[in-house]
């Protein structure tokens, strides 16, 4: 079997719920040891449900802690505090989402599991930072709240959070690589380093276009539902059967599409003829667009308009999005010991990510881990 991208690597995952176990199950799918140290009583995700799979565990749970071998440690327990402390001293990588200063009250920050293991990368995940937020609690819907991702989300006037905790998900993606990148830079460091990170920080970074728009013209971003601020037609479409994405991002494939649907003369017309004209006139446009649009259904303009070369696909349903996956040979899920979860979506040539283990359960590998 090829050798994993990270086989050898050892992490020990304090984090919970889901920015922290995203980055320690990434790390295991890249081939890393994992051990998930959980508290009396188990991550709170083992306990969110509705839905569950077939033997009644929490789907949610699931979601991040594959790859992962799951021990119970109760911190305040001598017995238990030590040999946590043990495992971090033999650690490559540590990962804790606790609010700052929580496992320094345990001996467990990073100085002092740095004094005996030098080589540690240490990931702390916090929600708004070590200094003015260290109290305060990071949850991802608050976040999208104070972080202004909510203020751009949904129709106008309905202030709306998306529908995945797509802030945690991107915090844990920069924190990856984050410690992936202290790892690699540890071969000439001769050392480890800490690394912190927080959630209002990356969602932040995450609101990419939005954010760096109010940085160079000081206009703050309003919610236009599914309209992009910025391009025209780049948005969902009412089409005979539902809505159609229609993503036409140049002059070039706007005139693609207005001949695909048979009104040629938009490209040239004067206040459509630019994408800045576009964007001054989008209701008028869409009006046009629509009347045209209303006549067929979604798959068959989806058809005309991938054959004219313009993106469009009609707006689905997740299991309609998985069957799209597999139909075009995506292989985008993973069953493992009777678990269905998302594979790791890049694919490497020489070192592939792989599951060795579902996610466990709530101290399945404690006496094994004990023993080491």
């Amino acid at each position: 079997m090829t050798k994993a991208a990270l086989d050898g690597i050892v992490v020990v995952d304090f984090s919970r719920v889901l920015a922290g176990p995203l980055v320690g199950m990434t790390l295991g799918d890249l081939g890393a040891d994992v051990i998930k140290v959980e508290a009396p009583g188990g991550d709170d995700t083992r306990r969110w449900q509705p839905p569950t799979d077939a033997q009644g565990r929490a789907s949610y749970h699931h979601v991040a802690n594959r790859n992962k071998r799951s021990i119970v440690l109760d911190l305040n327990v001598e017995p238990d505090l030590e040999l946590a402390r043990q495992l971090c001293e033999r650690a490559d990588v540590v990962v804790s989402n606790f609010k700052p200063g929580t496992l320094e009250r345990f001996g467990l920050d990073y100085e002092r599991i740095a004094a005996a293991n030098p080589q540690v990368v240490y990931c702390e995940i916090s929600g708004f930072g070590e200094r003015g937020g260290r109290d305060l609690p990071g949850y991802d819907p608050l976040v999208q709240a104070v972080g202004g991702l909510m203020s751009i989300t949904g129709p106008p006037g309905v202030p709306s959070k998306a529908g995945v905790a797509i802030v945690d998900v991107v915090t844990a993606l920069y924190a990856t690589v984050a410690v992936l990148a202290a790892l690699y830079a540890r071969r000439d460091l001769g050392k480890g380093q800490r690394i912190t990170i927080d959630l209002l920080h990356a969602n932040l970074a995450m609101l990419a276009n939005q954010s760096t728009g109010w940085l160079a013209s000081g206009r703050v971003p309003q919610a236009l539902g599914n309209v992009h601020p910025s391009i025209e037609p780049f948005a969902t479409y009412r089409a005979g059967d539902g809505d159609l994405m229609i993503g036409a991002g140049n002059d070039a494939q706007f005139a693609r599409l207005v001949t695909a649907l048979g009104v040629p003369e938009l490209a040239t017309d004067a206040g459509f003829s630019t994408n800045e004209q576009r964007v001054a006139n989008r209701d008028e446009l869409r009006g046009a667009l629509e009347a045209r649009l209303q006549t067929r259904t979604r798959g068959e303009w989806r058809d005309v308009l991938l054959e004219a070369g313009v993106p469009a696909g009609p707006v689905q349903t997740i299991d309609e999005a998985f069957s799209l996956a597999e139909a075009l040979g995506l292989d985008a899920v993973d069953e493992t010991d009777g678990v269905r979860t998302v594979s790791f979506p890049a694919h490497l040539s020489e070192t592939p990510a792989n599951v060795r283990r579902r996610p466990p359960d709530l101290d399945e590998h404690g006496d094994e881990l004990r023993r080491v």
